[in-house]
């Protein structure tokens, strides 16, 4: 999947980016471009790169390149580097970059740099990040599988050497969205103008893309994004994260998932999940059947139980046990009951009340609760 525009004359400067505000409007806004799905508008982003170009005293590229995905960008920037193509993102990313963390750094001053990274690129880091290694951790395996343990010597020299080549033609990329930390905190200061303000423009509207000398590869943004209340990619009936030419992330809770395992998701049973292999995937298993519900239909025995609950504990072969207090809450629902909740708890709580005091930070000696609700 990708379009080629070939030698287009130099366009209108690229349009400012936001004007200053408060950090949590510019980190919002930041959040909902990092999160976009979809095409943006190629037009705006093919402007930016020309601008991007310019502001690093370079000429424009002959050509920009579309693609469906970073992987398939990726594919194709392998390709120039072994034509001899000549990555330019040390003049177009890496200095204006340092010019703009020293304007910010400046802008906000040294002592307060720390809160105002907080409220902006603190916000979005642990989401954005993590996402986009795993974006780039998964181009690797697609595009250079490691050598199985098995394989001779000349198969496994093969395979690190091309999987050398794919972290070198990673190194070329720009991570465009997922860099809307830094955008976010550039902006909040009011340093995100000149150099770098083409590329929060492109940001906005393209996913990765790669500058060489004579040509730009953008790649689109993805057509679905899925994560949990705590920003995880999670999705149980497909793709948590997809891209228009086919390439896709599977994953529940933040967990790497094979595609086939989460078709399997609707017909777990406990045998299913007491025979699965691998641990990781046992837990998904397990949180996905519902640890009350394995273990009533396991036949588990408690532990241990006093007035504050009931402690369990499921032994998994090749794992760590999990251990949960079953409580009750005193308070009534509308209807008259009263919610049982499961916690889980150490593997080596032994008393249900250890449990329970665990959960609230506190050692088992410490928790006598005058009122529970």
């Amino acid at each position: 999947m990708e379009t080629v525009t070939h030698d287009k004359p130099a366009a209108a400067r690229t349009t400012d980016a936001p004007a200053a505000a408060g950090p949590a409007e510019v980190t919002a806004r930041w959040r909902a471009a990092a999160a976009a799905t979809g095409t943006g508008d190629r037009a705006v982003a093919e402007r930016a790169v020309r601008a991007a170009y310019r502001a690093a005293g370079l000429p424009e590229p002959v050509a920009i390149r579309w693609f469906g995905s970073p992987l398939a960008a990726a594919g194709a920037a392998m390709e120039l580097r072994a034509a001899g193509a000549q990555s330019v993102r040390e003049a177009v990313r890496t200095r204006p970059w340092e010019e703009a963390r020293r304007r910010t750094v400046e802008q906000v001053g040294a002592a307060d740099w720390p809160a105002h990274w907080a409220l902006t690129g603190g916000e979005l880091g642990p989401v954005t990040t993590p996402l986009a290694d795993r974006v780039r951790n998964a181009v690797l395996d697609r595009l250079a599988p490691e050598a199985d343990r098995e394989a001779d010597t000349a198969v496994a020299t093969g395979a690190r050497a091309r999987r050398t080549t794919v972290r070198l033609a990673l190194l070329d990329a720009v991570r465009g969205h997922h860099d809307a930390p830094w955008f976010a905190a550039f902006e909040a200061a009011g340093a995100s103008a000149d150099a770098v303000a083409p590329l929060a423009e492109l940001a906005r509207e393209a996913g990765w893309w790669w500058p060489y000398r004579e040509v730009a590869l953008l790649s689109e943004r993805p057509t679905e994004l899925h994560r949990d209340e705590a920003g995880r990619l999670d999705r149980a009936d497909g793709p948590a994260l997809e891209y228009a030419d086919g390439f896709a992330l599977h994953a529940w809770r933040g967990m790497p998932v094979p595609a086939e395992f989460l078709a399997g998701l609707a017909e777990v049973t406990v045998e299913r999940i007491r025979t699965e292999e691998n641990a990781e995937l046992r837990r998904v298993l397990l949180e996905h059947y519902g640890y009350d519900r394995y273990l009533a239909d396991s036949g588990a025995e408690p532990i241990h139980r006093d007035e504050t609950g009931v402690l369990w504990r499921i032994v998994l072969p090749d794992d760590e046990p999990v251990v949960m207090v079953e409580v009750v809450n005193s308070t009534p629902e509308p209807d008259g009951t009263h919610r049982t909740y499961w916690l889980r708890v150490p593997p080596s709580t032994r008393t249900a009340r250890a449990g329970v005091a665990w959960t609230f930070g506190i050692p088992e000696t410490a928790y006598h609760p005058q009122r529970e609700t």
